[in-house]
């Protein structure tokens, strides 16, 4: 005789929790549009705020953490889904004549649905930072290197590729007369290797015959996006050596070097502490790459005559027609001996000259 009362109590519970929500749909339609409105406006005004940060991040020239995107495109998607169920709202007020219960109900449900999601992107809103500093690049890589396509150049240019691509080869020398263009084809080659992302970090850096050696730390940090915790020369040396070691595949071009040097003071890792580490240097001298124990020496010679005319004509402006200027103009060209910083600045001093 209880058996069936029981039964129908735990019938019931169960009618009750199934109906429960069902029910909330249709008797609490005003505070499922009021929570859900508000949660809604909220939701505008955080990815505003998240919008106004991320644009002045890229006004800085940071990068934006992808959560932050991807937070983004979830809360744009979202705010479009719903408004069609804000417009939905809206028309079932302008509708007093109708009944209504069915379209409430399907509504509120709706609502109730999307409610929780916008939630939880609030939630996940409070974002620390929104971007982070874009890992410099290196001035000389980005921007146009002038380079000279000459049989000399070229012959240079693919003998270093083909040794920064060989396995037993950690010490590159580039040797060559003042002004024959080492510096404008090491950029070249240190250009060409970061587009084509044969190194993970590639720097380079002007040893000159007076070095500064915090100078050249700076930049070589800069790049390696490292904030140094020292200020004396040895701890940055240290500091550098550490960072450096934990990038796989590194080119540094040491450019103008006037004497044996090590490199270790710098900061710089080669050798057996750093076998992905591959240094391209530049010298007048050939003695320098000896001393530093390269084990790939090249030579950039000058250009011949007819490069170094055509180069001239380029950067003076000379027109083909003009014969007797023109043959003025080679006989200057003559005077530079194939150099080409002398033939460039030369040319460019006399453009629009007569």
């Amino acid at each position: 005789e209880y058996v069936a009362p029981a039964a129908v109590e735990i019938v019931a519970d169960q009618a009750k929790e199934y109906a429960s929500p069902y029910l909330r749909y249709f008797f609490r339609y005003g505070e499922i549009v009021e929570d859900f409105k508000n949660q809604r406006m909220a939701l505008k005004l955080r990815k505003q705020r998240v919008d106004t940060h991320v644009n002045k991040a890229k006004r800085q020239n940071e990068l934006i953490h992808k959560d932050v995107d991807n937070w983004l495109t979830s809360a744009e998607k979202e705010l479009k889904e719903t408004q069609n169920l804000k417009d939905e709202i809206d028309r079932v007020k302008c509708f007093k004549w109708c009944p209504k219960r069915g379209w409430r109900y399907s509504l509120s449900k709706k609502l109730a649905e999307k409610t929780p999601i916008i939630s939880k992107l609030l939630e996940t809103s409070n974002f620390a930072k929104v971007g982070y500093r874009r890992p410099l690049q290196g001035i000389e890589f980005i921007t146009s290197t002038d380079f000279m396509d000459s049989e000399s150049s070229k012959s240079a240019f693919n003998q270093i590729m083909e040794a920064i691509n060989a396995k037993d080869v950690n010490m590159i020398g580039l040797h060559g007369m003042p002004g024959v263009g080492k510096t404008t084809l090491a950029k070249e080659v240190g250009k060409h290797a970061r587009e084509q992302k044969f190194f993970d970090k590639v720097v380079m850096f002007t040893m000159s015959q007076n070095p500064d050696i915090n100078k050249i730390q700076d930049k070589v940090a800069d790049i390696f996006g490292l904030k140094f915790e020292t200020s004396s020369q040895e701890g940055k040396a240290e500091e550098l050596f550490r960072s450096m070691q934990r990038v796989k595949k590194i080119l540094v071009i040491v450019d103008d070097l006037w004497e044996e040097f090590k490199l270790e003071d710098i900061g710089i890792p080669f050798g057996d502490d750093h076998k992905g580490c591959k240094i391209l240097l530049t010298t007048r001298q050939k003695q320098v790459c000896s001393k530093m124990k390269c084990q790939k020496e090249i030579q950039l010679g000058i250009l011949s005559k007819e490069e170094a005319w055509v180069l001239f004509r380029d950067k003076a402006g000379l027109e083909d027609d003009c014969s007797t200027l023109n043959d003025v103009a080679k006989e200057v060209s003559a005077q530079c001996k194939g150099l080409p910083l002398a033939i460039v600045v030369v040319a460019k001093a006399l453009k629009g000259e007569s």
